[in-house]
């Protein structure tokens, strides 16, 4: 068919000057074989395709840059209001690995996709998603159209408690280093397929579960390939006291003394650290992470839901550590994900001013492409890919409009999102996935859900059912144990009532 050039006019254009965002009102931008050409006041070449986005504003698309897909969706309607405070109610130790020893392959498949469809409806084109690996990735995201940096996960050993009561683990070093060799082969056999959409991180699972030769091996291979390193690191207290015992060093130093600290490197979440309340220890974490060039992908969400709060965003940015942000478990919502970091953080600092709507927004944006070492990502700019998202500017959510960002992070829904276009390919039309019916996975992750609760028992350390391990809300009401309604009498004026 030939090179298509797409034009679209809008009255709102979320542009990039070279050096930071810009609005760009009744502006223009232009995109062919995946690649923006254009952007500015009127384009002067000959366009085959032209989309209206009068009154509607176009932004760049977002970039989660820690995710979980495969599984997390289960967590709705039974992690929440629920913990243990003998692990600080972190829910790793307990409810996330009976979840995920109950799960099938069926059940896998129904969040992965419904997760892909869930990240194009908030408007999420790039996404880091980190679990085992799956030889069906390239047909998914050819039916889906999502940019992944995929990560598969490997260790050294496992955490586990036998009581409720300790954290214990179990060490396999050996086969940490084969699955680590199984990452890399499936990374370089996927590397660049699907158009590009598909590139790789190498991904050490847990600070606490892998061992320093394993780290650092990780992170020599990262350089060789040219890849991103990831890991989860100071997520939890346990783990954080953990380092503590077995080397005298916070995790964030630890991993700096080991070599594996640096402008490639990936922290996900670095919440737990030293001079903040949880760790109780003294600060200088922070000043390690901006001196190294690392980055930060922080979840809100997947913390506040257990009371645990990042102290605080501002604070990182201030310190000079590159923060983005990643949506982890569920919802696979990047607008969620704003809103959260700057109110949590304006919490923490009791200061409206500390953490602004254009701090989220670039978190969200020029703060992942920099972290995957991608300057033609998180922009609307001439050589970048085109990756946007196109958002309404007239529901209930998004009126009155005078400012595009702010109403975006602290207004918008995720029907809002009207249009989403990854790679020059749009992939959600008037608010409908094109590349899935919605209906359907929506049927297939409640089938998922009803066929994981019964199992939960069978894995759970004290063979708790659902119900023990997440109580309902509201205890059940059988039919016959409602009241009976009051007796009616007649009063005078023709009213009947209690009264």
């Amino acid at each position: 068919m030939g090179s298509i050039t797409t034009l679209i006019k809008s009255s709102y254009l979320i542009c990039f000057d070279g050096a930071r965002h810009r609005y760009l009102i009744n502006g223009q931008l232009a995109f062919r074989d995946g690649e923006i050409i254009y952007v500015g006041g009127k384009f002067e070449g000959q366009a085959d395709k032209i989309i209206d986005a009068s009154g509607k504003i176009v932004s760049p698309g977002f970039i989660s840059t820690h995710a979980h897909l495969f599984e997390s969706p289960m967590d709705r309607s039974f992690i929440e209001d629920k913990g243990n405070p003998q692990f600080y109610f972190s829910g790793l130790y307990e409810n996330l690995p009976t979840r995920g020893m109950a799960m099938d392959e069926e059940m896998r498949t129904a969040c992965l996709k419904y997760s892909l469809a869930e990240l194009l409806r908030s408007g999420t084109t790039t996404v880091v998603e980190l679990a085992p690996a799956r030889q069906d990735l390239p047909e998914l995201v050819t039916q889906m159209g999502n940019r992944i940096y995929f990560g598969p996960l490997y260790r050294s050993g496992r955490w586990y408690t036998p009581d409720g009561k300790q954290v214990l683990y179990d060490w396999t070093e050996d086969k940490g280093f084969r699955a680590m060799e199984e990452a890399v082969e499936f990374i370089k056999a996927h590397e660049g397929d699907c158009g590009g959409l598909i590139r790789g991180v190498i991904a050490p699972s847990q600070i606490d579960t892998c061992t320093a030769e394993l780290l650092v091996e990780s992170h020599k291979t990262a350089k060789e390939l040219g890849a991103p390193l990831t890991t989860h690191i100071s997520q939890a207290v346990v783990e954080f006291n953990e380092i503590l015992k077995r080397h005298g060093r916070t995790p964030i130093a630890w991993l700096d003394d080991i070599g594996c600290l640096d402008r490639n490197t990936l922290l996900g979440h670095a919440i737990i650290i030293g001079g903040t309340s949880w760790a109780n220890y003294p600060a200088g974490d922070l000043e390690i992470m901006a001196r190294a060039g690392c980055s930060v992908a922080h979840s809100p969400w997947v913390f506040s839901r257990r009371g645990v709060v990042m102290e605080s965003f501002h604070r990182y940015q201030t310190a000079g550590v590159n923060m983005t942000l990643g949506t982890d478990t569920c919802p696979q919502n990047m607008i969620q994900s704003m809103r959260m970091a700057a109110m949590i953080s304006k919490i923490m600092e009791r200061n409206t001013e500390s953490t602004t709507a254009a701090d989220v927004f670039n978190a969200a944006t020029l703060g992942g492409a920099r972290a995957l070492g991608r300057d033609d990502l998180g922009r609307l700019a001439v050589g970048a890919r085109a990756d946007l998202v196109i958002f309404s500017s007239e529901s209930m959510n998004m009126v009155p409009l005078r400012d595009p960002v702010k109403n975006i992070v602290y207004n918008a829904e995720m029907e809002d999102v009207e249009t989403v276009i990854i790679n020059g390919r749009t992939v959600l039309d008037k608010g409908d996935v094109l590349g899935a019916d919605t209906r359907e996975l929506n049927r297939r992750l409640q089938h998922a859900g009803e066929r994981l609760w019964p199992r939960l028992s069978k894995y759970d350390w004290a063979h708790r059912n659902a119900d023990e391990l997440s109580p309902l809300t509201f205890d059940l009401l059988n039919p016959g144990e409602m009241p009976k309604p009051p007796v009616q009498e007649n009063v005078p004026g023709g009213r009947t009532g209690p009264w």
